[in-house]
């Protein structure tokens, strides 16, 4: 997964090129499509981060996780802890340094996204360790107890809010921070797919014991996806509290757990595009089908369990979605054209 020196430049210009296109966007749209709309177009990007990471442990390890929720939830605190209670002390730190107006909310929400994937990662490291060792439903069952236990903690501790949460969180997110997140995700899930670490992954999601017979240290890489899914999953959180401006520990449930398990399902284990489209697919969805009033929910879930018997691997399947496969796919449509009309 290392970059070279080329490679390194490169993406941090295309970084650069997106976060201004993502800049000028959310500006251009916002107004037309209004301020509703706009925030759909924003949680899209965060299921994006959630449903993409997800899809490293159940799609890249073939491992089954039912505790994302309390991941965004553990980070969705941990950036809260930066933005709300250590505000005075990080402007205190950029007043020393002489840091422009202009950079410290961009700088103090990249510290409070650091720490969010950071405290998420390390929570990860600390239920993945006893709970790897586990397989299929038992380790499903872990999961689920790990991601409403966190949510219990959160709930009775009084000096973090107790049930009713955290409130008066600064709106830090914007759509540049939700087009970036996205992207890292992306990036990252392709290139540890493309990796010798994706492989081993892989082959551990076809046969763990035959992976384990060559040499494979499964543990150690079931571990690695579960600490990386982790942090991106804090990052998640961390966009949803500072879009939301508040943190309800309910909202973080095993339902919205199971939310983003659909995602990555509908999309087809294994596919980071799959994850993407239907993480966006499955938040506009619901909203699309409002005009349907009462019944909309009944249509949704009609829709699903019928993508779920026509194609039961999902959108992709394990396929990728790439500018190669597109004009492969075009030349050969085009050839199949030009040959009928001879």
């Amino acid at each position: 997964m290392r970059l070279r020196a080329g490679s390194a430049v490169r993406l941090v210009v295309w970084t650069a090129v997106l976060a201004a296109a993502a800049m000028a966007a959310g500006a251009l749209i916002k107004g037309p499509l209004g301020g509703y709309y706009f925030r759909l177009l924003i949680l899209s990007g965060i299921a994006v981060v959630a449903a993409v990471s997800l899809n490293i442990i159940n799609g890249f390890s073939g491992q089954f996780s039912l505790g994302h929720a309390g991941f965004m939830l553990v980070g969705a605190y941990a950036s809260a802890g930066i933005t709300l209670f250590a505000h005075h002390s990080i402007n205190r730190a950029f007043d020393a340094v002489g840091l422009p107006a202009g950079a410290r909310t961009p700088v103090e929400f990249a510290i409070a996204m650091i720490a969010a994937a950071a405290a998420a990662g390390a929570v990860g490291l600390v239920v993945g360790l006893p709970s790897l060792r586990l397989r299929g439903d038992y380790l499903a069952i872990a999961t689920l107890g790990f991601g409403e236990g966190i949510r219990s903690i959160f709930v009775t501790v009084d000096a973090l809010g107790g049930a009713s949460g955290l409130h008066d969180i600064p709106e830090y997110t914007t759509l540049t921070w939700v087009v970036l997140a996205a992207i890292g995700v992306v990036m990252m899930s392709r290139n540890l797919a493309l990796s010798t670490h994706g492989r081993a992954l892989f082959a551990i999601r076809e046969d763990e014991t035959a992976a384990q017979a060559v040499g494979i240290n499964t543990f150690k890489y079931k571990v690695l996806a579960f600490v990386i899914a982790a942090a991106w999953a804090g990052i998640a959180g961390a966009l949803l509290a500072h879009s939301d401006k508040n943190i309800d520990p309910r909202s973080y449930s095993f339902m919205k757990s199971i939310e983003i398990v659909v995602m990555v399902v509908l999309g087809g284990m294994g596919s980071v595009t799959g994850a993407v489209i239907a993480a966006i697919g499955l938040t506009w969805l619901p909203e699309l089908l409002r005009a349907a009033a009462v019944y909309r929910m009944v249509f949704y879930s009609a829709l699903l369990i019928v993508m779920m018997i026509v194609r039961r691997q999902g959108l992709f399947g394990r396929a990728e979605l790439s500018i190669r496969w597109m004009a492969e796919t075009l030349r050969r449509m085009t050839s199949r054209a030009l040959g009928e009309r001879r």
